[in-house]
């Protein structure tokens, strides 16, 4: 392709150089013509940026003056016209005719001043096939340059744009902020988080990446006025418009409009009202939306955690009327069948009491698991705990035939506990463990200190737990005692808690069951 200054050198030049060589030559007879004729063919391709129709004209000016100067050498001014004439055309339906129809020309004029012959006409074939050559160079040239510059353009896309939504990456992002912000514009930041982009499956590529790209689509199409909109992370947008004041009110309806479904979270900051650079804009924004993040995470998470406590009320209400409503179920029978003997309850005293005692035993049991948490706490020594524990226990296991043994660390292990809680939750588990051995069997009690951590095992050599049932064994109401109200191992799990620690059980069915507490040190 050729330039307008290689036009101001080239055509000027030749046309010169080929005047004074006619001249020379004495192959012109009419100097003076040919010296106009090559003004005006000169001066045409010169002013044709300013009057485009003389373009129309160049060979017929170009015509003349090679056939006044009668020199072979115009072969250059007619491939240069070629070049000027063809470069905006990219077909070779265009461009070969053009060529064709100068060479031609160019072919006509020379042989009126050469001798016919053999040679000349050769000469002419080949002037002819070289013009072809010629094209052919020229698009292989031009197709070659436009695929370079595609791919300079597609990378040049690539550096700055993201490719599943079209929209600015990071570093297109950043580069239309200090452009702008060069060029003393004010303009608002706004930054998007989408909160629920988890609650989709990503391992689905296509919903996951559909979701991303609609995002950008619909947010594009808000905000049309934007000097650039980028997906700068995962699941993160920027917006940088003219500055707006109704902010809110465009988010809200973006928000209510185009993002229905999503859960988002925004902040907007302004230039230069609340920054002075682009990098204290862009940490102001960021700042904002973290804050704005944590304020949505926590009411999700007090959502979360008010649907999970009154579905455990729930829970506890409908297990806690059907534990009573067995034993009043038959108290209630015991009395129809004592209207029939003038009211008489003696033969079913003894049940009927024992029923009651249930009912009061399953209230006081879940009075005491709906409590708030341990209240009473403070720094003490686990060892001084499980000594009372053994004092309380020991008698109940000579009783039953069995034998309790503890084995301490001599670390002082010093936990903040409220001292009965923790008493209560060793005294259940080693109960529970004497009944779970029907055979005189062993329970052995280990303290142990284990980094930040004190853990006490209880370890018996009774029957087992199924697999089935170890993970229901925590459940409120469930036991699979016939005297059990189901609440006890779930008390302990909740004083556990409370303690910050936690309860883990591993059982083998026929050969025992250990109980493992972990409570955190004092530091």
């Amino acid at each position: 392709m050729l330039s307008y200054t290689m036009k101001m050198i080239i055509f000027p030049l030749g046309s010169l150089l080929i005047i004074v060589s006619s001249h020379l030559l004495d192959r012109t007879s009419y100097l003076m013509l040919a010296i106009g004729s090559g003004v005006l063919f000169v001066a045409s391709v010169l002013a044709e940026r300013r009057y485009p129709v003389l373009r129309k004209v160049h060979w017929i000016f170009l015509g003349v003056f090679h056939y006044l100067t009668e020199l072979n050498w115009c072969n250059m001014l007619y491939y240069m016209l070629i070049m000027s004439l063809i470069q905006n055309k990219q077909r070779v339906t265009q461009t070969l005719p053009i060529s064709l129809f100068l060479i031609l020309q160019y072919t006509v004029i020379r042989l009126s001043y050469v001798p016919i012959d053999t040679y000349t006409l050769l000469v002419s074939l080949f002037d002819m096939i070289t013009a072809v050559v010629i094209i052919f160079l020229y698009h292989t040239l031009i197709n070659s340059e436009a695929e370079k510059r595609r791919l300079r353009e597609k990378n040049q896309f690539l550096t700055l744009h993201d490719p599943l939504t079209g929209l600015l990456n990071y570093e297109g992002y950043l580069g239309v902020i200090k452009q702008v912000v060069e060029e003393r514009r004010s303009f608002t930041l706004i930054l998007l988080s989408i909160q629920n982009f988890n609650g989709f499956n990503q391992e689905v590529e296509a919903n996951w990446c559909t979701v991303i790209k609609d995002t950008g689509d619909r947010i594009r199409e808000r905000f049309v006025d934007a000097y650039g909109i980028s997906r700068y992370a995962g699941d993160r947008f920027a917006i940088i418009l003219p500055e707006i004041k109704d902010v809110d009110e465009q988010m809200v309806t973006l928000l209510s409009e185009n993002l229905q479904g999503l859960q988002v979270v925004y902040s907007a900051s302004t230039y230069p009202t609340e920054a002075a650079s682009h990098q204290q804009l862009m940490t102001i924004a960021e700042d904002r939306l973290l804050r704005q993040q944590r304020s949505k995470w926590l009411k999700n998470e007090e959502e979360t955690f008010r649907s999970e406590r009154l579905r455990s009320v729930g829970e506890l209400a409908a297990g806690m009327a059907h534990e009573i409503r067995n034993p009043l179920t038959a108290i209630r029978g015991f009395l129809q069948l004592s209207k029939g003997q003038a009211f008489n309850i003696a033969p079913w005293y003894e049940v009927i009491m024992g029923e009651v005692t249930r009912v009061t035993d399953l209230t006081a049991e879940f009075l005491q698991f709906s409590k708030p948490q341990a209240n009473h706490m403070k720094p003490e020594q686990l060892a001084h705990c499980l000594e009372r524990v053994m004092s309380l226990t020991e008698s109940d296991a000579v009783s039953r035939g069995h034998r309790i043994t503890l084995e301490m660390t001599e670390q002082p292990v010093v936990v903040n506990m409220d001292r009965d809680k923790i008493v209560q939750v060793l005294i259940n588990l080693i109960r529970n463990a004497f009944e779970a051995m029907t055979d005189p069997g062993e329970v052995h009690i280990d303290l142990i200190h284990d980094g930040d951590r004190a853990l006490i095992s209880i370890t018996d050599t009774g029957s087992g737990i199924s697999a089935q049932t170890i993970s229901k064994i925590f459940n409120p109401f469930y036991t699979t005692k016939e005297e059990g109200t189901g609440l006890g191992l779930a008390l302990c799990q909740k004083i556990v808690q409370d303690h910050q620690g936690k309860i883990i059980v591993k059982s083998i069915e026929g050969s025992g069951s250990t109980f493992t507490l972990y409570f955190p040190l004092v530091a």
